[in-house]
């Protein structure tokens, strides 16, 4: 497994705490309702911590995750066990920069193409954005099922919920299509509401 799959498994789990963040408690399971994660749309930060487990039809691999969501950055930090392996990827609008370490920097204006040739399978990752926080990715169409929804030939189910300060947001996600399975559990969120409606 390269360095780049395993940082690309551990991204989404790693928390930035900042003053202006709430630090988010687990609290008991509570179904998915699309309609109460709306406001996340307009929330300028957040950012989680987990692990992440991608298998392809011929691959398959696990990682920690720290994902950093600013309104004009994504940060995925992807590490295997005591952070080794680690590899940072962030997404600014169209440009995707993937760091290796140890100088090995490269970068691309084709992300979910670049990413796919560094991993070997097909990930949404700017669908994901959307999808790790309970949305749909907006202007494109959607199915909303009893678990979750129907997007771009992917369906993204919310198998577990959990109780953040009066917010009911995701713990356990799979994102599914006849290709790849993603299977995401988020220990801890870290809000930041000042820009939340």
């Amino acid at each position: 497994m390269s360095g780049f799959k395993a940082a690309l498994l551990v991204c989404a789990g790693s928390v930035l705490l900042l003053s202006a963040c709430a630090t988010i408690q687990i609290g008991s399971g509570e179904p998915y309702s699309r309609a109460s994660l709306l406001r996340f749309y307009k929330l300028a930060q957040w950012s989680f911590g987990g692990r992440l487990a991608l298998t392809g039809q011929k691959d398959s691999w696990s990682a920690n995750i720290d994902w950093q969501h600013n309104a004009d950055k994504e940060r995925i930090r992807l590490s295997g066990p005591l952070g080794q392996g680690t590899t940072v990827i962030q997404l600014t609008d169209d440009v995707v920069t993937i760091d290796h370490g140890n100088g090995d920097v490269q970068s691309s204006t084709l992300p979910e193409v670049f990413i796919n040739q560094q991993i070997g399978m097909s990930v949404p990752v700017q669908s994901l954005r959307y999808w790790v926080v309970g949305l749909p990715e907006p202007v494109q169409a959607f199915e909303e099922t009893g678990t979750g929804f129907k997007q771009s030939g992917w369906l993204v189910e919310y198998k577990q919920m959990q109780s953040v300060e009066n917010q009911s947001m995701p713990r356990r996600i799979t994102v599914t299509n006849d290709q790849v399975k993603l299977k995401l559990i988020i220990d801890q969120w870290v809000l930041n509401d000042s820009n939340a409606e």
